[in-house]
């Protein structure tokens, strides 16, 4: 059924319109690329979508749409009590980790509180010196690596991906190495919006608020102290939402992306002087995946102020605007040859766009991780190679962020270099 606006539903709860997309499914997993063409043919740069429970939204998938969308906070707002569907969502509705209400976290606050809440998490993450961000990162990644370089075979993602990202970020915003392992299983249940997805932003939750504690009665040179330092006068408990997107936002999409950068260059021949040395060729890898294979494929969103026209439909006051990336970095519109290389263009959208787009310091962060990851995973076993054919690798289900569920290589086994298991994590 379709109401006379052309929306995929109404906000009392009206079955959604016929032809709407689940955003769920195998072809996520699959095939999401040849997914958005499709989607684009059907529907147009806006498509109907359905969400868990038959929840209407709209997907948007061209370029200029988005633009348009993320760069118009005054129609396109970031409020969710906008919603019109809130009297349909259940408690224990699977995505309210990703698409909550009242939550006090920067993603749902707007004008000029916002902006004081962004410069707050940007110069707390500013106060990281880079050459130690980047000493960490290749301190873990050398510790972890001396965990399996001896075997000659490992699966990257959960024993190297996974892990680098959140162990330097544990320790830049406060915790100690230790704590930072039981954070890695909770952020993935919480992204991955399934049946663990709340127990997981309970963890998060209780973790965050224990830091802060912690940095209460021991102050420290690290971003949570800073933040509770900060002169905005914000709360323990919206400083601990801030900390929990930022670990979520800077944690599992730099692990995909190292995951999918490494894919690339093992699979692609175009960048196969990477694992011979070629340090510019991880960077080029890494570019290319922010276009064509980015980590965040589509975003939790935006709500319209008012009524309003997009993409050729008709939006009513408080529609859900889901932010389709991946789709609209693939728009055929801005990329008339896909097929070839990107260089250094840096137009992508896989950051965001506009007043909520991921700050510069997070940005640059999550680069220096993933970056460090891969040179030194490449310096340490440099005849790494696929272990299984690459039309074999799989990656996990989710219509939010794309990444593998593994990838199994093998090397040459190498001496460790210190001490296995001196993280204090699981050998």
């Amino acid at each position: 059924m379709t109401t006379t606006s052309g929306t995929p539903g109404t906000a009392s709860g009206c079955p959604v319109s016929h032809g709407s997309v689940p955003l769920s499914g195998p072809r996520f997993q699959s095939d999401p690329v040849q997914l958005y063409r499709d989607m684009r043919r059907d529907h147009g740069a806006v498509a109907p979508v359905v969400l868990d429970g038959d929840v209407p939204a709209w997907l948007v998938l061209g370029y200029r749409e988005l633009h348009q969308v993320t760069g118009d906070p005054a129609l396109f707002s970031r409020d969710s009590d906008l919603w019109n569907q809130w009297e349909r969502i259940p408690d224990d509705w699977p995505l309210l980790p990703m698409i909550g209400r009242k939550q006090p976290s920067i993603l749902y606050t707007v004008g000029e509180r916002h902006s004081v809440r962004a410069m707050m998490i940007s110069n707390a993450l500013e106060g990281v010196d880079p050459f130690s961000l980047k000493r960490y990162a290749e301190e873990f990644a050398d510790e972890l690596i001396d965990r399996f370089c001896t075997k000659g075979a490992v699966d990257i993602i959960a024993e190297y991906a996974k892990l680098l990202p959140a162990l330097v970020l544990a320790r830049i915003y406060g915790f100690s190495d230790e704590e930072a392992y039981p954070l890695v299983g909770a952020i993935n249940d919480m992204i991955d919006g399934r049946e663990r997805a709340l127990a997981g932003q309970q963890h998060l939750a209780t973790s965050m608020f224990q830091l802060l504690a912690d940095k209460h009665a021991e102050p420290g040179d690290d971003v949570a102290t800073r933040m509770i330092a900060d002169p905005g006068g914000f709360t323990d408990e919206e400083v601990a939402q801030d900390l929990m997107v930022m670990m979520a936002a800077g944690h599992q999409p730099t692990a995909d992306w190292m995951g999918n950068s490494l894919r690339l260059m093992l699979t692609d021949d175009r960048f196969a002087a990477s694992l011979s040395g070629g340090r510019h060729s991880v960077a080029e890898a890494m570019n290319e995946v922010l276009w064509e294979d980015t980590p965040t494929q589509n975003v939790a969103g935006r709500w319209a102020a008012r009524d309003t026209h997009l993409g050729g439909r008709h939006i009513r006051a408080g529609d859900l605007l889901l932010l389709g990336i991946a789709a609209a970095n693939g728009d055929p519109q801005v990329r008339t040859h896909a097929s070839a290389l990107t260089g250094g263009n840096n137009a992508f959208l896989s950051f965001g766009h506009g007043e909520h787009r991921c700050p510069f310091p997070a940005q640059e962060t999550a680069e220096v991780i993933a970056r460090t990851g891969i040179e030194v995973l490449l310096d340490r076993l440099p005849d790494v190679d696929l272990a299984v054919p690459a039309e074999q690798l799989t990656r996990r289900p989710s219509p939010w962020l794309r990444g593998l569920t593994d990838l199994p290589v093998l090397y040459t086994p190498t001496p460790a270099l210190g001490r296995p298991g001196s993280l204090g994590g699981p050998a």
